[in-house]
């Protein structure tokens, strides 16, 4: 009888991380922000039915890269969250921190115990009445919540897509400035996106009840004109 092939579980977590973080790099990037009338989240997706960007609650919106079919299932987990917790309890006790921490013990539970893990990142975004008290979580493949402020980026280029928007961003941005700025961060210095190439919405600060307002392209141009 043959011994099993031995793998150290260092080896095996490491060699998870980086099968998953590959999968991540082939995708676009996407970034959100905080401005004075809400969150902006916009992403670089040329397709105009394959959605990262949607409502989960009234307030809170989910985003994700990677691959489609894993984030898009996530997505749908946290819709029904949601919409479980608020018709048990309240409209008003469904939160982005609860909804984060669901998604981190499924991510981390498959990156534990499958072998292939998920190859996304996932954000969970909620706006309040105040910027400072916006909320945006970012959820890495392996469960991983990080609670970001001012700005989060998702993706395989998030690191030169964040020193970029470092250098750029200032608290109190109006929605245009907010946008230009996302969108030359994405960009980088050797490329042009336009309205064709992102998806783009926010969550409104002022809205009585459901936050989420997707910016369709043709309100693009008018608003990227003279930035990006």
């Amino acid at each position: 009888m043959s011994m099993p092939f031995y793998v150290a579980p260092e080896q095996v977590m490491k060699d998870r991380a980086d099968y998953a973080r590959k999968g991540i790099a082939r995708g676009r990037s996407l970034v959100a922000l905080v401005y004075a009338e809400g969150i902006l989240l916009c992403a670089e997706n040329p397709s105009a039915t394959l959605r990262k960007i949607s409502e989960i609650y009234d307030r809170i919106a989910f985003a994700g890269v990677g691959k489609y079919n894993e984030f898009d299932q996530m997505r749908i987990a946290g819709v029904r969250a949601a919409d479980l917790k608020g018709y048990t309890y309240s409209r008003e006790d469904v939160d982005a921190r609860s909804l984060a921490n669901n998604y981190a013990q499924i991510l981390g539970q498959v990156f534990t115990h499958e072998m292939k893990p998920m190859e996304v990142e996932i954000l969970v975004a909620e706006v309040t009445s105040r910027p400072e008290e916006d909320q945006l979580f970012h959820i890495l493949y392996d469960g991983t919540v990080m609670d970001e402020e001012r700005f989060s980026v998702l993706g395989g280029e998030n690191e030169e897509i964040s020193s970029r928007l470092s250098e750029s961003f200032v608290p109190n941005l109006d929605l245009t400035s907010a946008l230009r700025i996302a969108v030359r961060a994405l960009a980088g210095d050797d490329r042009d996106l336009t309205a064709t190439d992102l998806e783009v919405a926010v969550l409104e600060r002022t809205a009585e009840r459901r936050a989420f307002r997707r910016l369709e392209r043709a309100e693009l141009p008018s608003l990227l004109a003279d930035g990006a």
